[in-house]
């Protein structure tokens, strides 16, 4: 490296503003981002804005008249989960070129991000597979309910 310090510092200041200038049009893309998914059993439709949350729910053909209440739970869930992931990856993809290491200035490595912390249960299961997930079915067992619980129910205990 024969090169001049300042031309060091004029070529990473360079590089630095655009990595702002990419995160700026990268969050600017994802507001507006969303992602609609329907439940296996067809019964749910949600959509999920760019952070994960619910922004649209639709129960789809009447099917959800013929669900129990547990059913039509775990539907939902299921839904919302896989449209988390969805949008999960679709930031960890807009923001990839970001991580990878810089080839103008050797010294920038790219943005270190940890996407496990960021996007905790929405990263474990990828696209498409929120409801296979470790968890999920002990999840869909909790949500039903324990026939002892309807009997103990109005008499003065949860």
């Amino acid at each position: 490296m024969n090169e001049p310090i300042d031309q060091r510092v004029a070529r990473a200041m360079a590089e630095l503003e655009a990595v702002q200038a990419a995160v700026g049009r990268a969050e600017s893309e994802l507001r507006q981002a969303s992602a609609t998914v329907r439940s296996r059993d067809r019964a749910v439709e949600v959509t999920v804005g760019p952070q994960g949350e619910l922004a649209a729910l639709k129960f789809l053909d009447g099917k959800y008249l013929t669900m129990n209440a547990a059913q039509l739970a775990a539907s939902v869930l299921e839904a919302t989960e896989q449209g988390r992931a969805e949008m999960a990856h679709r930031v960890m993809e807009t923001f990839a070129p970001l991580t990878r290491p810089s080839g103008q200035v050797p010294e920038f490595t790219g943005i270190d991000v940890d996407w496990e912390r960021i996007f905790g249960s929405a990263f474990d299961g990828g696209p498409g597979n929120g409801a296979s997930r470790p968890g999920s079915d002990r999840l869909r067992d909790e949500i039903h309910e324990d026939p002892d619980d309807r009997r103990t129910r109005g008499r003065g205990t949860p």
